[in-house]
């Protein structure tokens, strides 16, 4: 996939019908032709415990697609206010890696669909976590969804043309994100 880059998609939420899975496919299905989405499954891998040496082998498989990865698009479900653990739970074991190999400089978007703010709040809070791990987070446009509007179907896919079309919009702006901060690194 020459000139293309490779995003890991990366779901806070675990289960199977989240919306915010469903964002992530529409992402896929929208990315521009230089955007190739894969999409991480974190639901087997077990909460970071520094006591367990080296890493189990579900938070390897998904440690070695973030090696992999020339960006992320986070796509934050909302819990209390704040990020999912399942979310937090992989981006801290990946930043046990030397040298924050696995996140160091990328390019990462968040997204998200949630309660009647959307995701807002757990954004905010997923953005101080990216400034600690030094992942370049796009600040505009935003997206927040609410996931109760009547914009999604029962198995979480996003359905409603004007979310579509803001998904669409938000992996162009994303493409031309990751071209400049992958260039400063290439």
């Amino acid at each position: 996939m020459s000139g293309a880059y490779t995003i890991l998609g990366i779901a806070g939420s675990l289960r199977v019908a989240s919306t915010n899975k469903g964002l992530l496919r529409c992402a896929q299905i929208q990315a521009p032709r230089d955007l190739h989405v894969a999409i991480a499954d974190i639901s087997d891998v077990p909460f970071y415990n520094a006591d367990i040496q080296g890493h189990p082998p579900a938070a390897a498989r998904v440690l070695e697609q973030m090696a992999k990865a020339d960006a992320f698009l986070l796509a934050c479900t909302e819990y209390n206010y704040s990020m999912a653990p399942a979310l937090k739970n992989i981006l801290d074991w990946a930043s046990r890696l030397p040298d924050n190999s696995a996140l160091e400089g990328k390019p990462a978007g968040i997204i998200g669909a949630g309660g009647g703010m959307g995701t807002s709040r757990a954004q905010h809070h997923l953005r101080q976590t990216c400034v600690y791990l030094n992942l370049h987070v796009m600040n505009k446009p935003e997206f927040l969804a609410n996931a109760f509007a009547g914009d999604f179907d029962a198995e979480g896919n996003l359905t409603a043309d004007s979310g579509i079309q803001k998904i669409a919009d938000y992996m162009t702006a994303f493409s031309k994100w990751v071209a400049l901060h992958r260039k400063t690194k290439d």
